[in-house]
């Protein structure tokens, strides 16, 4: 078998070789410069057997790479798959010629805006919408349901009026801070997010990169498009270029799946790569219904490698979101806590979706490091609070929950004045998710940006309320009147006193 191997591994195949296997039964293609033999594999491929068809005999590298991380290949066939190496020197130009596209003429997108005339978080959110292909676009912008929650996420910030100090010299800012004790470049990190090959090759390999340019962490997703490995590769590489010292650390989301054993190997991986924290997700129990996602059919090809989740389209529509997030455990409650610190010991926990003060409780009772306030973006409950209200409510409520444990927030976070307010609120950090995404479009490069226009707006931000370091903030400098009319006092309805009744039975 060894032998086998060695010995595929350095034969040429000529072009003309392998365009004789052009047929479901005798299927041949390239990849990375690879020969594979996909006959036994053909009618069983997840995306049909026609987008094989459609590359058989032929040069498959750049359609495979539009939906695949480079390892899956490589990993998931068997030895005898391997035929050899493409002999570039038999490459004629019709050889070479992209075969003809399954559906019409080929989609041309408008061209993106130049990098350097992006000036706003905005900014990159308008030439995403312009230049994402439409499935991106949709699965990107959607949230559940009527979108209330995703747009009161970004309207809360608004209605809090800042309240400046004057004459304080505030020549010099430094808006440095640590993260479950790691030093970072600015209080903002890049929150999970799923799928990143869709808007760009590289997706969280390149989100990756770009963090670590800005010195802000990255925290990768369970749904992410590249193995975990593959992501800390390109990290570990970008770091060496951008600082040649300490890496910014890397988080893991988790989410559980219904095998625990398959979270388990999960976790043990993520471990022995590094990875600083786990953020295990908790208000997805199931998915959001995410309408504008549906009504978009997903390419059924995409695959997510840790997961192992696939979409498939069906009669409710082609959520992204919905179609591979079916692996999720429903029955997850906080008695699970005590599984997963014994599935990823010594790594800090942090809960990712409180939204009232009475779970934030819960988790600084059961002892987790800190608590990461979401609503998936607006993307699993409609008219769920805005998640700088729940700072609020913490604040009113159990302000003993700061000096516990750090806190994070996200959700419509797109200016340097939201960042300085959900500092002045208590949290340690924001995540952006969205916007991060949109810069992904530029690659390293647009995500670099972005964050050095949210760092900048944010150090005007501090000089004009008298700040110079994120020690000074509090809520004095903030006025919430218009808003504090929403934060509730307690876990219970100021006056509906009734109570379920328990059935024993459940």
């Amino acid at each position: 078998m060894g032998e086998a191997r060695n010995e595929n591994a350095t034969r040429l195949v000529s072009a003309d070789e392998i365009s004789k296997h052009r047929s479901l039964d005798d299927l041949w293609l390239v990849v990375d410069g690879i020969v594979y033999d996909l006959s036994n594999f053909a009618k069983e491929h997840p995306g049909g057997a026609q987008v094989l068809l459609q590359h058989a005999g032929r040069d498959a590298t750049a359609a495979y790479a539009e939906v695949h991380s480079p390892s899956l290949i490589k990993t998931s066939l068997p030895a005898s798959s391997h035929i050899g190496v493409l002999d570039r020197a038999t490459i004629t130009e019709e050889w070479a010629r992209p075969p003809p596209r399954a559906h019409g003429p080929p989609q041309r997108r408008p061209e993106k805006p130049p990098l350097d005339s992006l000036i706003s978080a905005r900014d990159f959110e308008v030439a995403a919408e312009a230049s994402f292909s439409p499935k991106a676009w949709a699965f990107v912008s959607s949230a559940a349901t009527d979108c209330l929650t995703k747009e009161r996420n970004r309207s809360a910030y608004s209605e809090i009026v800042l309240r400046p100090r004057v004459l304080r010299d505030v020549s010099r800012v430094d808006i440095s801070t640590t993260m479950l004790g790691h030093r970072i470049a600015a209080p903002i990190f890049c929150a999970p997010t799923s799928m990143g090959r869709i808007f760009h090759p590289e997706g969280e390999r390149e989100l990756g990169r770009g963090c670590q340019r800005v010195g802000i962490p990255q925290c990768v997703s369970t749904s992410c498009s590249y193995p975990l490995p593959e992501v800390m590769d390109a990290v570990e590489e970008e770091q060496m270029v951008a600082n040649g010292s300490s890496l910014i650390p890397v988080f893991f989301q988790l989410y559980v799946d219904k095998d625990r054993r398959k979270s388990e190997a999960l976790l043990r991986m993520v471990r022995k790569r590094g990875v600083k924290a786990v953020l295990l997700t908790i208000d997805a129990p199931v998915i959001g219904k995410r309408e504008a996602d549906e009504r978009v059919k997903s390419d059924e090809s995409l695959r997510a490698p840790m997961s192992g989740a696939q979409p498939k389209n069906d009669k409710k529509g082609g959520s992204l979101g919905r179609l591979m997030g079916s692996f999720i455990d429903a029955s997850l409650t906080w008695e699970d806590i005590a599984w997963l610190r014994k599935s990823a010991p010594g790594l800090p926990i942090v809960l990712k979706g409180i939204q009232t003060a009475m779970d934030a409780v819960k988790a600084m009772e059961a002892g987790v490091d800190a608590i990461y306030i979401t609503n998936h973006g607006g993307r699993s409950l409609d008219t769920a609070p805005a998640t700088i209200l729940v700072l609020l409510e913490l604040q009113k409520c159990c302000p003993e929950v700061f000096d516990r444990m750090e806190v994070y927030v996200d959700g419509g976070i797109t200016r340097g004045t939201d960042i300085f307010k959900a500092l002045c609120l208590g949290a340690k950090a924001v995540g952006i998710g969205r916007g991060f995404l949109f810069a992904l479009n530029y690659g390293k490069e647009g995500v670099e940006q972005f964050v050095n226009i949210l760092t900048d707006e944010l150090v005007t931000t501090m000089q004009m309320c008298g700040v110079t370091s994120l020690d000074q903030v509090h809520p004095g400098l903030l006025h919430t009147g218009a808003v504090d009319y929403l934060v509730p006092g307690s876990g219970e309805h100021p006056y509906a006193k009734w109570k379920p009744k328990i059935n024993s039975k459940l």
